[in-house]
This record gives C-alpha cells, structure tokens and sequence, in this order.
C-alpha cells in the first residue's frame, strides 16, 4: 500500500499532529473552503456590485406587484395632453396663450396649484415679434402694414406669464451633467438640521429651465429629474432634492406641495441632528413639507411606492378649456394639486414600472405626491445593508454545519426552510412595514456555500476512492470494490399503474421487401423509413418504447404526464401517414426505379388507451422503461388487424371516448384473439381541422346511413350509400371501403376472426 511521502504527513504527536489531521481531513478542508467562500460573498456584498444591487431591487419589484399600494381618492390630477386634445388644438408645442388659457382655466375652476411637468426653455415661436423677425427679409406687398399690426398684438410669452403669476403655478427644470451658467431662481427656503444637504448631494453642472420671465413669475421652480441610479430603465426612486454645489432645489413633487400649502420653505434632517447618531458618513434622513413628512435616502431620493395607472387621475385638456363640461371637470379639480403633462403618442416618454407598466413622467410624480400625503412609504432603512451582510455570514454559516453534521440531503431540506423563512420574514416586513430587505442575496450565499462545501466533500471522496481503488483493486472483486467505494442501495425495480396511450406501428408486406433486399440494403431501408416516423411521434410527445424489426412501440401519458395524449397519439399517426406518402412519392427508398412490381410501403397503425404498468423493467444489472397491461397487448392486435379492413390507421373504442375533434369513422367489430366479445374499432380520417369541415360532417351522416343499411340487409341502400361515401371519402379512405364492399356483397357486416 503506498504511503505519502515523509515531507506531506503530519507529526505524530501534539497539538499541531492534531491540527494538521484536522486541515488534511475531508471536513477540514470543507470548513476551509466554506471561510473563504463565506469571505468571498460579504465582501462582494459589501462592496454591492450593480448586478448584485439589481438583483436586490427585482426582489422589491416583485414586492410591489403581489402588493401594489392601494389607491385612494386623493385632489391629486393630471391634466393632460392627451390624444383628443392633440386632435381638437394642433400638434405639440401649442401656442403660449393657449397654455396660458389652461393656466387660467385650472385657477378658475379652484386648482390648489398647477405644476407642470413642462419645460418652456425658448421663446413662443408663434408669438407676435417671432412672425415679425420672420417677415423682416421678405418681400411681401403688405409688409411694413403686417409688420407694424403684429408690433400691435401682445407678446405671447408674456401672456403666458401673467397667467402664471396670477394662479400658484410651479415650473419644471431638468438638472443636467453638461455645464453652462444657467440656474433657474430658488422659490423655496431650506432649514436643516444635521448635516447640510449641500455636502450630501451630487451637484449639477448646468440645467434646462423655462425662460426667465416664466420662472420669475413661477409660485414654485421644481426639479422633473428620475433617479440616475435607476440604470436598468425600471424607475423606482425620484430625487427629492437637487443641488449645484451652492443652492438647493426641492422637486417637482415638493415643490408643489410646498405651494398648495402655502408654505415658504421646507426642512430636511440628517445625520448628525437630534437623536441619529453622526456615524462620521454624511447621510439624508428625511425632510418636511408643512404637515408631510417623507423619508429619504442616504442621498436625497425617495422609493416610489406604485399603485397602477388609473383613468380616475386624468383630465383631458379638452375636457377642461371646454365650457360646456365645467360641472364635470371643476369637483375634480377644486382644491386639487393638478400637474400638466403628456400622454400622447409621440410627445411622452413613457417609463416602465416595477408594476410592469408603462407611464408617462408626470404620472411619476403624481404618484410620489399621492404617497406623500397619505404617508404610504416604501423604506429601505439605514440598517438594512448590515443585516443584509449580516445574514449573509449566519445563514452561510449555518448551512455549511448543517452539511458536515447531518449530510446533502438533510441539509437541502433544512436549506429550502430557511429559505422559506428569510423571503417570508422579508415579505412580513414589506407586508405590514413597508421594509425593503433583501432575502435573495443572503439565501444565494448560502445556496453557494452548500454547493462548496459539497464540491469539496465530493472531490475528497473521490480521491478517498482512488486511494482505496489503487490499495484494494488486486484484493477485492470488482462488485465488491465498487459497493466498497458507494455502498450505493440496492436499484429498486417495478412500475406504476398509468392512464396512457399506446400505438404499434409495423410495415405491410414487410417479408417480400427483406427478401428483395441485400442485408445492407434492409437496414438502410429501415433506417429510412423509421426515423422520420419516429421524428412524428416525438414531435407529439411520445415515448418510443422499443424498435422490433420494422415495427415501434411507443405510448404517451408516461414518464411525463401529457394532458391530451389520446389525441396527441391520433395526430402523430396522420403525420407518420403523411411520412410515408411523402416518401413513397419521392421514392426515397428506390423501389421504383429498380423496377419493384409493387413500389409502395404500406404501414399498419394501431392505438389503444387504458391503464399500463409502467417503469422500470428486467434485472438489477439491466433494465429498460416500458409499459406492460392489456391496453398493450390490445394496440398490437389492432394494428394486426389494419390489414383486415382495408385501412392504416385504426383506434379502439376506449379511445374514441377519450378523444375529443378527432376525425373518426366506425369500422366495424372484430374478435380480438383472448377476447371473449368482439372489439369496436375506429378509422382514422383526420385531424380536428377536418373533422369540423363540411365534406367530413356530411362523410358522417352518410358513412352512418351505410352502417345502418349494411345491419339491415338491405343491399340497395348499402351499394347507394357505398358509392356516395367512395365519392366523399379521400384516397386514404378507399381501402375501408373496399372492406366495406366485400361486407356488401357477404351481405353480413361483423367479421370474426382470430388476431
């Protein structure tokens, strides 16, 4: 037996004998392997990667959409531009004293305030001295007359501004990364306490905003930004507050909460204020807005929790500037919040939801203000990371003992409960708490820690194998070696009692084609005719059973369920006849042109259905999944008997009860050989597409009138009905009548006979 070489073993004796037994052994070298594993996953935790990071966010995701926030009716609204307003006042960008009409529409009907989720960045393109400057190098006749009316007409930009000034209207601004010297006017005072949200927040370098006359005479500037950190497209945050290194902006949302209430600033709080803890990392808390307080982010946003995009939040434009619909726009707008933004094709950028939704931007911050005033946050807390992290440590921990104590299995059982637990305890939490904690990093650490720790017992277990192999191999009998290296258990055999469906499939006339043909030659054939028949079967889920020569045996239902198998089993018999029409046409096989007085192959199809034992069948050393019963044995006597009535295809009656749309026609009974009645059996004509065609429906009626003429005897109707089916019925079809003409003629209609 080879030893290890002096310089790998361990001391014989003391503590550090013992250590180094302990790191060699096959639980040491897993425990090591579990440390570094469970080191490897905290720290990438730690440093939160954006796929580990999106990974979190979809969990939220999910959360949001078993339980979306319920909605209330709230004076929140969202006038829109939508497609009807489009169709009524021209395409987008509209005049501005049409929009001033808007603005002073909302203040008419009582808006609390108007915010609009719009930017007006350059001057009205329609306005009087614009068409002026236009008409300045023309060579109109009336051009000093039009030029002097239109210095007569008011500035439209200027309208649009006393209607701002004269109704609490809060402007939008997008915060940008380009730099330039444009910075809209500061409408809302800042008090904080703690830190100074200038030293928390990313400044901008420049920004996009409305034109000044407009923003000056603004109650509220806002800014519309989503979150930057929203990378995958889904939006989830908006940031509530923006800063350029110097000023603080509120958003769009806050700032026009700010104005509805009246109020002259708002108050954000911070680490370092009154009861947190200054953890030397400057973080938001929260802030307040005159009665609302809204939670923030370490960095000034806020989670959106989303309800679905509802038609009780919008108002056409339309439906607001038209008079005669006042009494049904002004409850809807009194003493609301209303923001103005877009819907229309074209115009909005529609952004998806973690409830899977597409919504228009301003639909965004209509929810967030929603949520602000009935104070239904969604919140990740500050110490949600480290329990995080923490978890991830425990519950690595605790799998990779479980799978030294108790061994994989139990351990896969006890993994899949604290799964359970962990996404349960989470769920509890956003349920009740509106928490976001993540279970699924925590949980995967530990799956990957398990399969780790198993990894390495595997691989030690296998050199264990090696090692006994390489010191027993000459001592011990190959069975007894490998029940040494396994002590597998014993391979259990047997089966279980299935509703299945069974088909044999064999070749007419198969005797003077073998003997036609070279050995060679016979199996190519073979090979040629049964893959493409087999190709049919699987292509309707069935399992092929075994080859017999030139025969298969296949059934469905088994070892997989297969919900529709009786028809499944009909379907893959027309396509195994379509199969062999298509090669006999195309003379695959090459009967044809070595002169075969008979170049066709013909194939017998029978099907049966009822229940089987099924499984796993022979010896401890061998065996073979395959179905054994009386539904078998009856499938191939019926495909035995094909030949008998003229026909292919051929079903039982069992499955003419189990199928629903087939295209079936009655045969006839025959006695089956074991039988002591006689079996009714079915024909094949189509699938579920013909059997609703009108041909097939009236093929029925008479196929039936020829049943009934042949039981009673009666000759005449038997030949007229015959000719009329022979007329209808397809080229697959005339074999059964040929069956059916001999009966005719024997004037009998039952066959007897041993199969």
């Amino acid at each position: 037996m080879k030893r290890l070489p002096q310089a790998a073993r361990c001391p014989t004796f003391g503590i550090a004998a013992r250590l180094c037994r302990l790191v060699r052994s096959k639980n040491g070298r897993a425990v090591g392997a579990a440390a570094a594993m469970l080191v490897f996953l905290t720290l990438l935790r730690a440093y939160d990667p954006w796929i580990i990071n999106e990974l979190k966010e979809r969990t939220f995701d999910t959360y949001q959409r078993l339980q979306p926030r319920p909605y209330t009716e709230l004076p929140v609204r969202i006038v829109d531009i939508d497609e009807a307003s489009i169709a009524a006042y021209g395409q987008w960008p509209w005049p501005r004293t049409r929009l001033a009409a808007l603005t002073r529409r909302l203040g008419e009907l009582g808006a609390g305030v108007v915010a609009f989720d719009v930017i007006f960045s350059e001057s009205d393109r329609t306005t009087p001295s614009q068409l002026s400057a236009d008409l300045g190098n023309s060579d109109l006749p009336d051009r000093a007359v039009t030029m002097k009316l239109l210095a007569s007409l008011p500035d439209h930009d200027r309208l649009f501004a006393e209607a701002i000034e004269k109704t609490p209207v809060v402007l939008g601004f997008a915060a940008s990364a380009a730099a330039n010297d444009k910075r809209p006017p500061v409408k809302a005072g800042l008090a904080f306490i703690g830190v100074n949200p200038i030293g928390v927040l990313a400044p901008f370098r420049g920004s996009v905003s409305s034109l000044p006359m407009l923003s000056d005479a603004a109650a509220g500037i806002g800014g519309i930004n989503l979150s930057a950190r929203d990378r995958s497209g889904i939006i989830r945050r908006v940031p509530m507050l923006f800063s350029d290194g110097s000023r603080v902006y509120p958003g769009l949302a806050v700032e026009a909460l700010r104005v509805a209430q009246n109020q002259k600033g708002i108050v954000v709080r911070g680490t370092g204020s009154s009861g947190n803890t200054d953890t030397g990392r400057a973080a938001l808390i929260d802030m307040r807005v005159g009665d609302f307080r809204m939670p923030l982010t370490d960095d000034g946003e806020a989670w959106v929790y989303f309800d679905h995009d509802r038609p009780e939040r919008y108002i056409s434009v339309k439906d607001v500037l038209d008079p005669a619909k006042t009494a049904e726009v002004r409850p809807r707008v009194d003493g609301a919040i209303v923001l103005v933004g877009t819907s229309a094709a074209g115009l909005r950028e529609a952004r998806p939801t973690p409830l899977g939704e597409q919504i228009p931007g301003v639909a965004i911050h209509a929810q967030l203000i929603e949520q602000i005033i009935s104070q239904g946050f969604i919140e990740r807390p500050d110490w949600a990371n480290g329990l995080e992290i923490v978890l991830t440590l425990a519950l690595g921990a605790l799998v990779a003992g479980l799978v030294l104590l108790f061994g994989a299995q139990f351990s896969s059982y006890a993994g899949v409960v604290v799964f359970a637990i962990a996404v349960a305890g989470s769920w509890f939490g956003f349920s009740h708490f509106r928490l976001l904690i993540d279970p699924i990093y925590p949980s995967l650490a530990a799956l990957t820690t398990f399969v780790t720790v198993e990894g390495i017992l595997y691989v030690v277990s296998d050199q264990e194998k090696k090692f006994v192999r390489q010191a027993f191999g000459q001592y011990l009998a190959p069975e007894l070696l490998a029940r040494l290296e396994d002590s597998p258990g014993a391979m259990r055999l047997g089966g279980e009692s299935r509703d299945v469906t069974v088909m044999f499939m064999d070749v007419r006339g198969f005797t003077p084609i073998s003997e036609a043909l070279s050995a060679t030659e016979l199996v190519e054939f073979i090979n040629t005719l049964l893959a493409p028949l087999s190709d049919a079967i699987q292509d309707e889920l069935g399992t092929i059973d075994k080859y017999i020569g030139d025969s298969i045996m296949a059934f469905w239902n088994a070892p997989v369920d297969v919900a529709d198998h009786p028809a499944r089993a009909c379907r893959a018999a027309l396509k195994m006849r379509a199969v062999v029409k298509a090669l006999n046409e195309a003379d695959a096989f090459g009967f044809g042109a070595r002169g075969f007085a008979d170049p066709l192959v013909r194939i017998g199809v029978g099907i049966n259905t009822g229940f089987a034992c099924v499984g796993n069948m022979g010896s401890q050393k061998r065996f073979n999944y395959s179905a054994m019963g009386d539904v078998v044995n009856i499938a191939a006597r019926i495909e035995s008997t094909t030949k008998n009535f003229g026909t292919d295809l051929l079903v039982s009656e069992e499955l003419v009860q189990a199928v629903n749309g087939i295209a079936l026609l009655e045969a006839g009974e025959i006695l089956l050989k074991g039988k002591s009645k006689p079996t009714k059996l079915y024909a094949i004509a189509g699938d579920e597409k013909f059997a609703a065609t009108v041909e097939f429906i009236e093929l029925t009626r008479l196929h039936q009138s020829l049943l009934t003429s042949i039981a009673s005897r009666n000759v005449k109707e038997s030949t007229a009905a015959l000719a009329a089916c022979r007329a209808l019925g397809g080229y697959e079809l005339q074999g059964l009548y040929d069956y059916f003409a001999g009966r005719v003629v024997d004037n009998t209609f039952d066959f007897s006979g041993d199969n």
